[in-house]
């Protein structure tokens, strides 16, 4: 059985993390439908998303890396859902982690980091689309709250093949104002 690492460190990613982030990012898209990007990214070409998430606010990117090697071992970010303003308080989450650190964890470490740094924000709802099949995700946003709403069936074609995507949505913090009567 395999064990976890010693210690894990969860923080905020900085430009540090930028070369590390993007091989994590590009095994997905090059060997899984886990994303519907088709073509690999540099570390320039992933800047922008880098630095979309900012340490604080309700776009947050969270890493994990092994203490003692430094080795990243996977991410989780929120970013935002739709470009509109009436969107705002709306937040799309999602956690990748390293292809030989499934089912140790790490996943559910940063999301309790990232789900804990939103609590103080103005963030009401969380959404989560899951490329099926994939049923580890689904296991892990269930953990956390989510309920499924729908599924876009055959929304995106990869690898020659059409591929339904799950959405989740999860409710966060508290309502600005007096709770409306049911």
């Amino acid at each position: 059985m395999a064990q976890g690492p010693a210690e894990v460190q969860v923080r905020a990613g900085t430009e540090a993390d930028l070369d590390a982030l993007t091989d994590l990012y590009n095994h997905y898209v090059r060997e899984t439908a886990i994303t519907f990007d088709t073509a690999v990214f540099t570390p320039e070409q992933r800047r922008p998303w880098l630095l979309s998430h900012p340490e604080d606010g309700p776009h947050r990117l969270l890493v994990a890396r092994d203490v003692r090697s430094g080795r990243l071992l996977g991410y989780a970010t929120s970013s935002p859902f739709r470009p509109k303003a009436a969107y705002a308080t709306s937040v799309e989450v999602s956690v990748y982690c390293a292809p030989d650190a499934g089912g140790l964890g790490i996943g559910t470490l940063l999301y309790e980091a990232l789900f804990a740094a939103l609590e103080g924000e103005d963030v009401h709802r969380a959404y989560a689309g899951i490329a099926q099949p994939n049923e580890p995700s689904a296991r892990l946003h269930a953990r956390f709250g989510f309920r499924h709403v729908g599924t876009y069936r055959e929304v995106g074609r990869k690898f020659g093949r059409y591929w339904d995507v799950a959405w989740y949505e999860r409710g966060l913090g508290t309502p600005p104002g007096p709770a409306t009567p049911a």
